[in-house]
């Protein structure tokens, strides 16, 4: 009996598995999700395409910006003293060596651009900052990152108009397709005039609520000019 039930128990299970599995394999095979990982796939290329595409054309709009689109900041007056960086918020990569002596200064070491922690003392002050173009910005202020936003504003366009060519184009050949086929369908119908559908019989007219309570009260008042 205990066999018996343990191999009607391993019957259930690989009947469960094998239906499950077949419910998975026909989601994945439907049309739809199939069209959506296409159109997923083609999305991030064409993503891909137009995020090089706005970066070339910024780069040439953007020619005599220092540092190009990424230069393109405002830096906020700091609102706390947590904000106003250890040798201010900002700097340009032409301040960088003499920003480095001044943070090392401040720490209690004397250096110049030959010395041996130089280096080191560089890279405790980069951490502590960030390259927007040619400007380095403290970490902890706050900027408008005005490339950002143009880059993402014109990257909208781009693909709002894209997608509109391809919705027009669409729509015009559907609407081609469909007035060929009518034509083709015309074309048959008067080689083969016995197969022409019979137009659809004109359904009788219902009358109206309004209508139907005049009527309704028609009959009431004959009724009671009988009495």
């Amino acid at each position: 009996m205990g066999k018996e039930k343990k191999n009607k128990e391993g019957e259930q299970l690989k009947k469960k598995t094998k239906n499950l599995w077949g419910e998975f394999k026909t989601f994945i095979t439907r049309g739809n999700i199939l069209d959506m990982a296409v159109g997923v796939i083609i999305g991030g290329a064409f993503n891909a395409i137009v995020t090089a595409l706005v970066n070339i054309l910024m780069s040439v709009c953007t020619w005599g910006v220092p540092g190009g689109i990424k230069g393109l900041i405002t830096v906020l007056p700091a609102s706390n003293p947590a904000q106003e960086g250890i040798v201010g918020q900002k700097f340009s990569t032409g301040e960088l060596t003499n920003k480095v002596i001044e943070f090392a200064k401040e720490s209690g070491a004397t250096i110049d651009a030959e010395s041996n922690t130089f280096v080191q003392w560089k890279d405790s002050l980069l951490g502590l900052y960030e390259l927007h173009g040619t400007t380095y910005v403290y970490k902890q202020s706050a900027f408008i990152d005005w490339g950002t936003f143009i880059n993402a504003i014109i990257s909208f366009l781009i693909i709002a108009l894209t997608l509109f060519v391809i919705v027009k184009v669409s729509k015009y050949l559907a609407k081609r397709k469909a007035e060929y086929q009518a034509k083709l369908q015309e074309e048959y119908y008067q080689r083969h005039p016995e197969e022409r559908p019979l137009p659809p019989a004109p359904q009788e007219k219902k009358p109206t609520t309004e209508e139907l309570l005049t009527a309704i009260l028609a009959e009431m008042k004959k009724e009671d000019s009988k009495k």
